[in-house]
């Protein structure tokens, strides 16, 4: 195990009825690492990012962040200490403007319970975040676009865009590279290569190209569990792997 993670994950588990959809899962993320998550439809690795965002509970199990155990708090104050999530489909308020859409973000890691009148627009330090992190996402001339004329592939990355806007130190990313082209995903992948060297990242993702282009680290889940982790090429050569996921992705695995 690494000396000092981020955000552990130490016997996570989450039952749906008789269903077990995550069965003791211990992950840790750290700063400086991609992170990847791959597995079989099915296979847990979506309802392990909303056990470590605080989407949902588990049924057993710790979740450290920092040293201190989280389990019990709720999504948006895990938001709020640093821990930031993007979902499978994309999640924006297409009418507004890319910058308007950083901003709000921005404003829900600064509540401002008493300046309800105040003209949020002129609120500058939401405004500093918004621009900094649209600086990141590699969207900041596009500040004064509206959300819904984006490619699909620039509204993916707008909406890491807000995930970055409450200033994370943890990115959990679900899919996000689904549906792009061969030129869109190079570009995110770009970007999270980037993102990496200031944050801990856990990557669910498809594109097996672009999961061995960027992680540092892989786990493999099946059925719930942890069936393997480790560097890249230990993956690509485990012997288990292969056979439940590598050697087989004409079944659609991910």
């Amino acid at each position: 195990m690494t000396a000092n993670p981020l955000l552990e994950a130490r016997g996570l588990s989450r039952s749906f009825g008789g269903l077990v959809a995550n069965d003791n899962v211990t992950l840790e993320l750290c700063r400086g690492e991609v992170h990847a998550l791959l597995g079989p439809n099915g296979a847990g690795k979506s309802t392990l990012i909303n056990l470590l965002s605080g989407d949902l509970p588990p049924t057993s199990g710790s979740i450290v962040y920092e040293g201190r155990d989280i389990v019990r708090y709720p999504s948006d104050r895990r938001a709020r200490l640093g821990i930031g999530r993007s979902y499978q489909k994309t999640n924006i308020f297409p009418a507004f403007t890319v910058f308007e859409n950083c901003r709000l973000a921005a404003q829900s890691r600064m509540p401002r319970s008493l300046a309800w009148f105040a003209d949020a627009a002129l609120d500058a330090p939401s405004c500093a975040m918004a621009t900094r992190a649209l600086a990141l996402a590699g969207l900041a001339g596009d500040g004064g676009r509206i959300a819904r004329t984006l490619s699909h592939g620039d509204q993916r990355q707008l909406e890491i865009a807000m995930v970055l806007a409450i200033e994370p130190k943890v990115l959990l990313l679900d899919e996000p590279l689904a549906g792009m082209g061969a030129e869109e995903s190079a570009r995110m992948v770009a970007l999270l290569r980037r993102l990496a060297a200031d944050h801990a990242i856990l990557l669910v993702e498809h594109d097996m190209d672009a999961v061995f282009a960027v992680a540092d680290r892989i786990t493999v889940m099946v059925s719930g569990r942890v069936l393997e982790s480790g560097s890249p090429a230990q993956i690509r050569a485990s012997a288990l792997v292969q056979d439940a996921y590598l050697g087989h992705a004409e079944h659609g695995l991910d």
